[in-house]
């Protein structure tokens, strides 16, 4: 049980940081926030726990694959934002990432890749 709060508040402790740094410095918050910390933290976890090496493998190859639909929203967004409200502005990225996962699900499927 210890080691499930030691895992929520280092992993929350970083969000938080996040989102202070990005309060001070646009820039190098989005710099630290693009970081993989939160799939370096999860292979952390999983291997203290004692996952496998197949099974730490598999999450950053996925995570890899999982990351490149989510790219266009980081360009969309910026955009939509000066024209909608912030709510709508993150519904039509969180659409659009969507709709990317899907294309990318079927472009990678073709590769031998399952992403679903």
């Amino acid at each position: 049980m210890l080691w499930i709060v030691v895992k929520y508040l280092t992993t929350a402790a970083i969000v938080v940081a996040i989102s202070e740094v990005a309060k001070r410095s646009d820039k190098v918050g989005a710099f630290v926030a693009a970081l993989p910390t939160v799939t370096i933290l999860a292979l952390i976890w999983m291997y203290v726990e004692g996952q496998g090496t197949e099974k730490l493998s598999n999450h950053a190859f996925f995570t890899f694959w999982y990351v490149l639909p989510t790219l266009p929203m980081f360009l969309l967004f910026p955009y939509l934002l000066s024209k909608y409200s912030f709510w709508l502005t993150l519904l039509i990225s969180c659409v659009v990432s969507v709709a990317c996962f899907a294309v990318t699900h079927y472009a990678v499927k073709h590769f031998g890749i399952n992403l679903l």
